[in-house]
């Protein structure tokens, strides 16, 4: 028996171990690829460790520093100050859909349902956007039109049900207002959900490069992952370019390939960072709403 408890453990860890280096082989390329050079990619393929090891890369895509240290500073700033808001708002409105006595509850989780379903467009969003709040080449723009995602507000209900509810009801004895009791019993008896939401709020915003392309024109205000995909198609034209067998020889030392590579690298250095300090809620945060009793 115990034999082969043993031998179905060693099992599962062999499996886990296989599934683990399928993730982490490929970050592992993409980390040797940024630290080759154009020529070795092309003549010998994608190598764990690198033929001869090569910075040209991420020399091109720190050619010009201050835009890119400035995108940095931009795309941190707006993301935390989004993700704090965001979830804030989210589990404000999450608290008040999770109440057992609220009049009307079921009108306003379908009125925030019915937002899954339809949206007002691109034109109209981009005419309310900059026509009537004004919000192009402005910070805002990154923050305000998208703080409420409905899909996290009822996964946040989901959650806040899940609370006893005679918690709520000894701390309405004790004295306690409904700010107390969001503030001080509900967010830290809440913490799995709120660092799952937030954890993924914060990586949608990181890699927004589609607001900065249609209401940024200020080049101080851009994001990371624009910035980056201005230089990578600056790199396909000059490659497109190469028709002219005068700049030929200058184009063929211009790394392609790598450049995608070490841009990959760059713009999850942060994401990185940020997970490990989720990583102890994240589990239990998805699995909310999926046991009951």
């Amino acid at each position: 028996m115990k034999k082969q408890k043993l031998l179905n453990q060693a099992i599962f860890n062999l499996l886990f171990i296989f599934v683990c280096m399928l993730v982490i082989i490929p970050f592992v390329l993409v980390v040797s690829a940024s630290l080759s050079s154009e020529k070795d990619i092309v003549e010998y393929g994608y190598q764990i460790i690198p033929k001869n090891l090569d910075l040209s890369a991420y020399r091109y895509i720190f050619k010009n520093p201050k835009s890119i240290i400035n995108a940095y500073k931009i795309t941190f700033l707006f993301s935390v100050i989004y993700t704090f808001l965001s979830t804030l708002l989210m589990s404000m409105l999450a608290h008040m859909l999770s109440k057992r006595n609220l009049k009307g509850k079921s009108f306003f989780a379908f009125y925030i349902y019915f937002t899954m379903l339809f949206s007002g467009g691109l034109v109209p969003t981009y005419i309310l956007n900059t026509q009537m709040l004004h919000l192009d080449d402005t910070i805002w723009i990154y923050i305000v039109p998208s703080l409420i995602t409905p899909w996290y507000v009822f996964l946040l209900r989901t959650f806040f049900q899940g609370i006893p509810y005679e918690i709520n009801e000894a701390a309405v004895v004790d004295g306690a207002n409904e700010y107390t009791i969001f503030l001080k019993i509900v967010l830290p008896l809440s913490k799995p959900a709120l660092a799952t939401v937030a954890l993924f709020m914060f990586l949608g915003k990181w890699n927004d490069w589609y607001t900065s392309m249609l209401y940024i024109n200020d080049e101080s205000l851009i994001s990371l992952q624009y910035l980056l995909q201005r230089i990578m198609q600056n790199i396909k034209l000059i490659q497109e370019a190469s028709y002219d067998t005068s700049m030929l020889a200058e184009t063929t030392e211009i790394p392609s390939e790598t450049v995608r590579m070490a841009m990959a690298i760059v713009v999850a250095g942060p994401a990185l960072v940020v997970f490990p300090f989720f990583q102890k809620y994240f589990v239990k945060g998805l699995t909310v709403g999926s046991v009951k009793g």
